[in-house]
């Protein structure tokens, strides 16, 4: 191949994947829009769609029809892991936040294996060894770190980088079908509280503030119920995650 038709093909592969950032550029913009709903004042939204694009870009490289997924579904996953991936940068949630979430979801765990029914709050407290009011507490703290809820891996170890690597995330094994059911089943399981806010977070696509007004409910009370939803599912797929 000679230099022109080279400079030709590179030439003509940056427009190609600059006109695909331009069409899913909108994408890029909704998960940013949607993830900086959930996260504090000190996160800015223009640099999760700054990171998002690399991460739409490097789908953009990497895609392959074969992988069993359509390409919303891959640039989904890796636009989310860009912008997870610049927000652990800024490492504005404490370790010891992680550190509360997960004994959270090994409290539940051990109660509802102990009484054979969901923890209820005071159970958990108790398991604990806090007060309900401290539980309470924690729950909100908690629910800032939960970027992507049942997305985002909390061990130190997982990221959402790490699809292409040995140790795939939570949210890669969601293209899984095994993992999928399970979840859903496990979902259908809560309660009817955290069932319904879970519904109207992730399918409705409401904000903490928009589910309290349907609910009645404050907006922290909200936080509260998803956090809890989010900690029991993670006691429940402990095998998997």
């Amino acid at each position: 191949m000679n230099g022109a038709s080279l400079y030709n093909q590179v030439q003509g592969t940056a427009h190609n994947t600059t006109s695909e950032v331009e069409r899913h550029l909108p994408l890029v913009k909704k998960i940013a829009y949607h993830l900086k709903g959930r996260l504090p004042d000190s996160v800015f939204v223009e640099d999760l769609i700054q990171a998002g694009v690399i991460g739409l870009i490097e789908a953009i490289q990497k895609f392959s029809a074969d992988q069993g997924a359509s390409f919303e579904t891959y640039a989904g996953i890796r636009i989310r892991g860009a912008m997870l991936d610049e927000i652990r940068k800024g490492d504005w949630t404490p370790r010891s936040v992680h550190r509360k979430s997960r004994a959270v979801s090994e409290a539940i765990h051990q109660v509802e294996s102990r009484v054979g029914r969901e923890a209820r709050d005071s159970e958990v407290a108790e398991q604990m060894g806090i007060s309900l009011a401290d539980y309470h507490h924690i729950l909100l703290d908690t629910s800032s770190a939960q970027l992507m809820s049942i997305d985002e891996p909390e061990s130190d170890s997982l990221s959402e980088g790490q699809i292409d690597g040995h140790a795939p995330s939570p949210l890669a094994l969601l293209a899984e079908g095994g993992f999928k059911l399970k979840l859903t089943e496990l979902i259908d399981q809560l309660p009817e509280r955290e069932r319904l806010v879970m519904a109207l977070y992730y399918d409705e696509e409401l904000n903490l503030k928009e589910i309290g007004q349907v609910l009645d409910v404050s907006e922290s009370r909200v936080s509260q119920i998803h956090s809890q939803a989010i900690k029991r599912l993670r006691s429940r797929l402990s095998d998997w995650l």
